[in-house]
């Protein structure tokens, strides 16, 4: 970070503020920075719109199969943005396949209405309201019974009491849901890449990848002063959050947790919510399913049109997605493997730290996760672009792409290891200490297999990251070294949607397995570490 706050002050080796301001001032930093805080904030509204109530029915309620629906919610948040894009452009398109099918396309030649601003909008309210889900769920379950017992005793009815009683208790979460999902708005660059781009509607990470793309490293001061703007913008929304949350939870003493009794209302409910379940993730999915099983677009889908030709060029006989996929194995497998072992000793040696300096050591961590990844990836190419003593230069080769992987996904590694290893009780590493064990002796037959599991969990975790990521790849790749997320892009950039979709309903499978595998994991693992359990 240090490193690229100094390419943009100081290009030439001294401070110029008034060039700095200049190349912020431009018209395009400026029209981009417009598009963002806009559809950063309108998205950030929509997110809550769709979690908070979300979080209430799950949390306090007895909704049926409440804990399903939280978990089909969560999904959004484990595909990437631009399988999320994708998956819209092809629902609502001219070309929808599933739209076709059912005679509801919309007429040959006419605009793809996701593209732009409402569609950017739209699916960064889907794509970021598990975030506001996790956020509102970890304050309501701290509301006491008590409360609301106390409030229907007084005769008010339920929603009086979530909207007098609850929702003022739980307003810090509100907040900080709100500023998450801002902060994910701001840096997000899949959904604005393939809605924005190809109508010239650009944000401030689509401006980065565009001047990168066309000038190379001779813009790398203008685009590193529009890194620093969009961590600037990342970092305040966190500030807003840091500051809602600051002792939020002295504001109750945390009890039985509250329930509400949806009596009449909660079949009506439950099917409200499965609606809104299907209609921002099955019907997105269906249209990616049936856009990769026909040969071309236009094509109807039938049982004489449909093939699996799409998947066996892609899986078996491209060269360049079989590659991305060998690629993106390769690169997540080895940031998972190697943060699932680093994290138990980091961990260890951070519980001996008090809590002041866990708190700064903790947001240090944080910090290549809450910033955009196209700002990670910036400071990845101004760090390593000239050669470093003993490593040499890193640019260019795959082994950028793996350090930028083990940076930014570091914090979801540590989380669960961290939790797991605060349950441990003492006793045991003191007691082993006056048996004689030495510290690595300590770590490797007590800490280690008890915080394994959490280990393995967060090492799924970082896989499912890293495996689709596009933010940080699209701008760290270079020749031989494609990941999925930019082979998935670059073929929807050349027309070649079905064999993108294929890729996408792939990385989707992948997803979705590693996420039932988490869920096997569960039973094992600290209380909090998997949101849906």
């Amino acid at each position: 970070m240090a490193r690229l706050v100094l390419a943009a002050i100081a290009p030439g080796g001294e401070a110029d503020f008034t060039a700095f301001a200049g190349r912020l001032a431009s018209p395009a930093a400026l029209k981009a920075m417009w598009h963002t805080l806009d559809t950063a904030f309108f998205g950030a509204l929509l997110a809550l719109c769709l979690g908070v109530p979300f979080a209430v029915a799950v949390t306090m309620t007895d909704l049926p199969g409440r804990k399903i629906l939280g978990f089909l919610l969560l999904l959004p948040l484990m595909i990437a943005p631009q399988v999320t894009a994708l998956a819209w452009l092809h629902l609502f398109g001219p070309s929808s396949t599933l739209l076709g099918m059912l005679g509801l396309a919309p007429a040959p030649g006419s605009g793809n209405p996701m593209l732009g601003r409402a569609g950017i909008i739209l699916l960064y309210g889907v794509q970021h309201a598990p975030i506001v889900f996790i956020t509102m769920r970890a304050g309501l379950s701290r509301v006491p019974r008590d409360l609301v017992e106390a409030g229907r005793s007084c005769g008010a009815r339920p929603l009086g009491v979530l909207r007098t009683i609850v929702l003022p208790v739980v307003r810090p979460y509100v907040v900080a849901a709100a500023a998450l999902a801002f902060v994910s708005g701001v840096g997000n660059f899949g959904i604005p890449a393939l809605l924005g781009m190809p109508v010239n509607y650009l944000t401030l990470p689509t401006l980065i990848y565009q001047d990168l793309s066309s000038f190379g490293p001779s813009v790398l001061p203008q685009i590193a002063a529009l890194s620093v703007l969009v961590g600037a913008l990342a970092l305040v929304g966190m500030v807003f959050q840091s500051l809602a949350l600051r002792g939020a939870g002295h504001r109750i003493v945390a009890g039985t947790p509250a329930q509400f009794e949806l009596g009449r209302w909660r079949m009506p409910l439950a099917c409200a919510g499965w609606l809104v379940i299907g209609l921002i993730l099955v019907l997105p999915a269906c249209a990616l399913l049936a856009t990769s099983l026909v040969p071309s677009f236009g094509v109807p889908l039938g049982p004489r049109t449909a093939t699996i030709a799409n998947y066996t060029e892609v899986l078996v006989r491209q060269a360049s997605t079989v590659r991305a996929f060998r690629n993106s194995l390769l690169f997540a497998g080895g940031a998972a493997l190697m943060l699932a072992l680093g994290v138990i000793p980091m961990a260890a040696r951070l519980e001996r730290f008090d809590r002041r300096w866990r708190r700064v050591l903790g947001g240090i961590v944080d910090l290549p996760y809450t910033i955009p990844g196209v700002v990670l990836a910036i400071a990845c190419i101004l760090l390593f672009l000239r050669p470093l003593p003993l490593i040499g230069s890193l640019y260019a080769t795959a082994s950028i792409i793996l350090v930028a992987y083990a940076m930014r996904f570091l914090t979801l590694a540590m989380k669960p290891v961290t939790t797991a290893v605060g349950q441990i009780p003492r006793d045991l590493d003191e007691a082993a200490a006056v048996s004689g064990a030495g510290r690595f002796r300590r770590l490797w037959t007590i800490t280690a297999p008890l915080a394994a599991p959490a280990a393995v969990a967060g090492g799924l975790l970082v896989f499912m990251s890293a495996f689709n990521e596009l933010t940080v790849s699209a701008l760290l790749w270079s020749s031989g070294k494609e990941t999925l997320g930019v082979v998935l892009f670059s073929l929807e950039e050349a027309g070649l949607g079905t064999q993108a979709a294929a890729i996408a309903v792939s990385t989707i499978v992948v997803v979705i397995l590693l996420l039932l595998m988490l869920d096997r994991f569960g039973r094992r693992l600290p209380a909090g570490v998997l949101p849906w359990r």
